[in-house]
């Protein structure tokens, strides 16, 4: 257990409550055939069915709702790839709130459609970490708005947390497999899972091309910069500092799958979960497929993070 941690569970089942009504109760599906390839009882939580097409809905509405009204006045502003700046942009339209969204110049056309769609402010930067906080401060000194951080946010990282949630109290599972990016979901997932079902073990899951949270679990030392390499746009960026202390003392492993893995796993996916499924979503069940030997005869959730898919 790290010696400070930054969510507890009660933080978890306080978003959960806060966020009923709000967000969706995603489905927890069997799939038969690709455990069967695989060699495991595999379940897929559909988060790619989720309210703005992600799990990034739960943080977001979390975040924007426990505001208070003095502290919601300005709006909020976040910096996004797109599925948290959609979410947060929906939760704020939904408290009738402005919202402000840094975007790289590169993210996927979709996701930025979707931010739009929702009534926010789309400010473009340069597509590297350090471009995005600065625009955003920018922002941020122009708007007065509150920013909620895309995953460094304790707010988030309890509201995605649920997800550890809604599969503990379906089925006890001997692995979870999660996606990692900015470690918000990892990290939530991982809390939930250490304090209701200790036993089960859980994962982190990244492209290859963009594997710092592996390099950093491996030296113990979080790697403050990288330059990511892969068609999971979702998981470009570099994990944050809290969430690494969490991943650090509570994940199990992390495993890594490359893109031609991760499209293949797509390719299955849709017609397991029932809806689109991005390459970020995927990355899970690409890395359970690229070492089945660890899985076999076992019940495994394999966290299935969006669906918003260029088109």
């Amino acid at each position: 257990m790290p010696d400070s941690p930054t969510i507890t569970l009660g933080d978890i089942t306080a978003a959960q409550a806060r966020i009923a009504g709000t967000v969706d109760r995603t489905p927890l599906v069997r799939a038969t055939s690709l455990g069967q390839a695989i060699g495991c009882e595999l379940w897929l939580k559909c988060e790619n069915l989720q309210v703005a097409r992600a799990f990034k809905a739960r943080g977001a509405h979390n975040a924007v709702f426990a505001l208070d009204d003095a502290a919601a006045a300005n709006g909020v502003a976040t910096h996004s790839s797109g599925n948290h700046g959609a979410a947060l942009a929906l939760a704020a339209s939904r408290r009738s709130i402005p919202a402000h969204i840094v975007v790289p110049a590169d993210a996927n056309p979709t996701k930025r459609a979707l931010i739009e769609s929702f009534g926010a402010h789309i400010v473009l930067c340069e597509p590297t970490l350090e471009a995005r906080e600065s625009r955003l401060a920018e922002v941020v000194a122009d708007t007065g708005a509150r920013f909620v951080h895309p995953y460094e946010d304790p707010l988030v990282m309890a509201g995605q947390g649920t997800v550890g949630l809604e599969i503990l109290e379906e089925l006890s599972p001997d692995v979870v497999v999660v996606p990692l990016g900015g470690g918000g979901l990892l990290a939530g997932i991982a809390v939930a899972c250490d304090a209701l079902a200790p036993s089960t073990q859980v994962l982190g899951a990244e492209p290859a091309g963009a594997a710092d949270g592996l390099a950093g679990f491996t030296s113990g030392q979080r790697v403050a910069s990288h330059t990511p390499h892969t068609v999971a746009d979702g998981l470009r960026t570099t994990v944050g500092r809290p969430n690494f202390e969490l991943i650090r003392g509570l994940v199990d492993g992390i495993l890594v799958a490359d893109d031609d893995e991760i499209l293949a796993a797509v390719a299955g996916l849709e017609a397991a979960t029932g809806g689109p499924v991005e390459p970020s979503g995927a990355v899970a069940v690409a890395a359970i497929a690229r070492s089945p030997e660890r899985f076999a005869g076992r019940t495994v959730v394999a966290v299935i993070t969006g669906g918003n898919v260029a088109g």
